[in-house]
């Protein structure tokens, strides 16, 4: 029979030792000190710092479904806890099961169709913390990464369309495209979503509708310009 030798460490020692393993990026051993310090100890001064760091943890080691449930446990026992903004934040980093590097590229990035859900699940997390906390140190950078999923939604449909395009589901192809226009209209990909939907219907030979669509296009472009030339001369 084994013997666990952080039998009998306290709770200070318990803390510590999971602190210097966090440090050192041994995520194993630190998950395995704050979870049982969190057993022995759960109503103790370390008790929900060492919650917390767990999540971390856990998202770190790559295990996103746990760092997720820690993060939801975590809210719903401490709705009002000081740092629910920062529980907020790794919450959404792990929701999209990724390293925070991720991020980093995110708009030039192929999402899958589970990337794009778990991208709009994660664009929501943030947008609640820069709701209920818009003063946080979190919130600017909450607000940069939201801006990153958009694209990156975006770019998301607007290539599922161009997909449904070339392989002549023209019907599907407008669908996809219409709903860039509705939901990312202030992203770049729209106007390329207008001119699919264009060619479309043109291939549809539904040509009142592809004037319709170019009409919109030419509008929107006409007021790019517009907006340009008001900035170069302010």
């Amino acid at each position: 029979m084994d013997v666990d030798p952080t039998a009998e460490w306290t709770a200070d020692k318990l803390y510590t030792e999971a602190r210097v393993a966090l440090d050192e990026s041994n995520w194993t051993q630190a998950k395995d000190y704050y979870t049982k310090l969190e057993a022995r100890y759960p109503f103790g001064r370390y008790a929900q710092q060492a919650q917390i760091e767990l999540i971390y943890a856990n998202w770190k080691d790559g295990d996103a479904a746990q760092a997720v449930q820690g993060a939801d446990r975590f809210l719903k026992t401490y709705p009002n806890h000081a740092n629910s903004d920062y529980v907020m934040y790794l919450k959404a980093l792990a929701t999209l099961n990724e390293n925070d590097g991720w991020f980093a590229q995110l708009s030039g990035q192929d999402l899958g169709e589970r990337d794009a859900n778990a991208a709009q699940e994660a664009f929501d997390i943030l947008k609640e913390l820069t709701l209920r906390f818009p003063e946080s140190r979190y919130a600017p950078e909450a607000r940069r990464r939201m801006h990153q999923l958009v694209l990156a939604q975006a770019k998301h449909e607007l290539r599922t369309a161009e997909y449904y395009y070339v392989r002549h589901a023209y019907v599907a192809a407008i669908e996809r495209a219409q709903r860039v226009v509705r939901e990312f209209q202030n992203t770049p990909m729209r106007d390329d979503a207008l001119l699919l939907i264009v060619k479309s219907y043109e291939a549809l030979d539904m040509h009142d509708l592809a004037n319709d669509a170019r009409r919109v296009y030419e509008l929107n472009k006409g007021k790019e310009v517009k907006v340009r030339r008001e900035l170069n001369h302010s």
